[in-house]
C-alpha cells in the first residue's frame, strides 16, 4: 500500500494549481500514491481537481467578510459555527482516510482541514506561495512541521525555525515548453507570421484587465497583432454578444485556458496579474510580460511581487488604476522593440526557479519520515 497524502486550498487558481503540481510530483514519484483534496463548496477546485483525476470532498465554508452590510455581518456571525461543521467534517474524513501527511496551499478549506489533521496527530506541512500570507497559513503555522515558502522576509509571520525557501510549484508542462510550438498555434487557431499578445488575468479574471481589451479589439486588428483573452470566468458569462461577435482571425476570447503551456508558447508578450504563481510561471517562461497588480491584495503584496521584477527590468510595471490609459500603449510600443523584448526575457529568466517543485517534494518526505 502507498502513502497517503491529504492536500487542502483552493478558491483561486494560485491555490489550486500549486496544490494539483505538488500531487501530480508525488504521484511521477510514487505511482502507488493515494491522495485526497479538501476543498470548498461552490469554489472552482471542485471542477478543477476532479478534471486532473484527483478525490476531493468539499465543505460549506467561506472567509470573513470585510462588507459592512448586514448580511455580512450575519455571515460572520455564523462563521464559527460554519467552521466547527466544517471540523467535524474533516474528522470523519480523516479517520476514513488516514493520510500520512496533510498540505495546505492556502484557501478557506485549508484551515479546517489542517486544523483537524493537526488535533489527529497527523503532521502537516504549508505551502505558501506570496510575499504576505494569509490569514489561514498564518492561523496554522504554529501547529506545522515545514513552511515552503518563495519569498524572503517571512520570518515576520511564521516561526522561523520551520521555514524553508523552496519557490513556488509550477505545473510540469510549464517547465518544458516549446517556444512558437506549430501545433500550438493550430491550437487556439492563430498564425506564426504575426505577433500574438497573450492576457491573463487569473483564474477568476480581472475586471481592469478585460475593460482594457474590451475598448481596444479594433486596435489590435489595425496593427496587425493578435489577441490570445482569458477573461476568467465569471466575466465571460456575463458577456455581451456584440463582444463575442468581434472574434475573428486576429482575437480570440476564451473564460479560461486549460492548455497554457500552449499559450505562453506562442505568445509574443503576455499581459498579466502580478500574483505569486503568476510571478513563478511566467519567470520560467521567459517572455517579456506588463504586470498589472491587483490593487486590493493583502499588504499590496502583488505590488511587491511586480516591482520586484520591474526594478530589474525583468518586467514593466503599471498600476491597476493607470491601465485603462497607458497598457495597451506601452503593449504596443514593447512589442514592436525585439531588443527590448530580447532583454526583458533574459532578465526574467533569472527569477526562474524550477527546481521548486522537487525541493517542496523532499520536505514532505521529510516531514513523513520524522
Amino acid at each position: 500500500m502507498g502513502k497517503r497524502y491529504l492536500i487542502s486550498g483552493g478558491g483561486t487558481g494560485g491555490h489550486i494549481f500549486p496544490a494539483l503540481a505538488i500531487a501530480n510530483k508525488i504521484k511521477s514519484e510514487q505511482p502507488d500514491a493515494e491522495f485526497l483534496f479538501i476543498g470548498a463548496n461552490d469554489k472552482m477546485e471542485m471542477q478543477r481537481v476532479p478534471e486532473a483525476g484527483y478525490d476531493i470532498k468539499g465543505l460549506t465554508i467561506y472567509g470573513i467578510s470585510r462588507d459592512r452590510s448586514l448580511k455580512a455581518l450575519g455571515r460572520n456571525l455564523k462563521l464559527p459555527f460554519v467552521l466547527l461543521k466544517a471540523m467535524r467534517e474533516v474528522k470523519n474524513y480523516i479517520r476514513e482516510f488516514k493520510p500520512d501527511i496533510a498540505i495546505g496551499v492556502g484557501g478557506f478549506a485549508s484551515g479546517p482541514a489542517l486544523k483537524a489533521a493537526a488535533s489527529l496527530g497527523v503532521p502537516t506541512l504549508l505551502q505558501e506561495q506570496n510575499s504576505y500570507p494569509g490569514v489561514t497559513n498564518k492561523m496554522l503555522a504554529p501547529k506545522a512541521k515545514k513552511i515552503c515558502v518563495a519569498y524572503d522576509g517571512l520570518e515576520k509571520y511564521f516561526p522561523a525555525d520551520k521555514i524553508v525557501k523552496t519557490g513556488n510549484p509550477v505545473r510540469a508542462e510549464i517547465l518544458h515548453i516549446e517556444n512558437k510550438n506549430p501545433k500550438a498555434y493550430e491550437y487556439f487557431n492563430f498564425v506564426p507570421d504575426k505577433k500574438l499578445v497573450l492576457v491573463v488575468g487569473g483564474s477568476l479574471g480581472a475586471r481592469t484587465l478585460n475593460e482594457t481589451m474590451a475598448a481596444h479589439l479594433d486596435d489590435f486588428r489595425k496593427a496587425g497583432v493578435q489577441l490570445l483573452w482569458q477573461t476568467g470566468e465569471q466575466f465571460y458569462r456575463n458577456i455581451d454578444s456584440k463582444l463575442l461577435a468581434e472574434q475573428d482571425e486576429y482575437i480570440r476570447i476564451v473564460p479560461f485556458i486549460k492548455n497554457m503551456n500552449d499559450a505562453y508558447s506562442i505568445a509574443d508578450v503576455i499581459v498579466s496579474r502580478a500574483g505569486a504563481l503568476a510571478i513563478s510561471e511566467l519567470s520560467i517562461v521567459g517572455k517579456p510580460v506588463i504586470l498589472v497588480p491587483f490593487p486590493y491584495a493583502a499588504e499590496d503584496h502583488q505590488t511587491f511581487n511586480a516591482k520586484a521584477l520591474s526594478t530589474k527590468n525583468a518586467a514593466i510595471l503599471i498600476p491597476d488604476g493607470e491601465a485603462k490609459e497607458k497598457l495597451y500603449p506601452a503593449l504596443m510600443e514593447l512589442i514592436q522593440d525585439d531588443a527590448r523584448c530580447a532583454d526583458m526575457s533574459k532578465n526574467i529568466l533569472q527569477f526562474a526557479k524550477p527546481e521548486a517543485i522537487q525541493s517542496i517534494y523532499e520536505e514532505i518526505e521529510g516531514v513523513i519520515g520524522c
